[in-house]
């Protein structure tokens, strides 16, 4: 209300009341009251932000962030150890914000997390192609298998091979569940398929 008060000049301007207000959310639902609470957050957070999609009318997406989770004052790196489960749902395990991104820097952020973690190590390990952080994986997570996040390898190959049917096959083989023997056959019949072998 206050949002919207500040945006018409004043009370009498809005053409309804406080308690109009209520009775309109308590009619539209949750949705829309979780909407006008965000919408308030603006008046006492500038940087507050918030973005939404609707489906028949009805609220579908919902994303937010207020002010302090936006600004990083410092800039600092921030690293976040995180699982995906059997849900294919994101946890998060905790975060590092670290001075820079010297392998030294890397190396303590993972052995501190190591040992907050009790010393059970990961399965895998997922990043972008940093240097410095792969060697520092190397060191303090030595035999667990480290590979490439699906998004970097999916920019990759379309920054570096301009044929869309490549794309399609390479999604497919990408986002797929196979085994190991099956996507090193797929991949093989890919690289035969598209001629990648001779651009080497």
């Amino acid at each position: 209300m206050g949002y919207m008060v500040f945006q018409k000049g004043g009370y009498d301007k809005v053409g309804f009341t406080s308690k109009d207000l209520h009775n309109h959310i308590i009619k539209d639902g949750d949705a829309f009251a979780a909407l006008a609470y965000l919408l308030s957050k603006v008046d006492s957070d500038p940087l507050f932000l918030k973005k939404f999609t609707l489906k028949d009318g009805k609220l579908d997406n919902l994303v937010w962030a207020d002010g302090t989770s936006v600004k990083n004052v410092y800039n600092k790196p921030l690293v976040i150890f995180s699982e995906t489960n059997h849900d294919c749902q994101t946890a998060i395990f905790g975060c590092a914000l670290l001075s820079d991104e010297r392998s030294e820097t890397f190396k303590w952020a993972l052995k501190e997390f190591l040992e907050i973690m009790s010393g059970k190590l990961p399965k895998g390990i997922v990043t972008d192609r940093d240097r410095a952080m792969r060697e520092a994986i190397l060191e303090v997570f030595l035999g667990i298998p480290h590979r490439l996040c699906v998004w970097h390898l999916h920019r990759n190959a379309v920054q570096n091979i301009k044929n869309k049917h490549f794309w399609d096959d390479f999604n497919v083989l990408l986002y797929g569940q196979f085994t190991v023997e099956i996507f090193k056959e797929r991949w093989s019949e890919i690289i035969s398929k598209y001629r990648l072998a001779e651009n080497e």
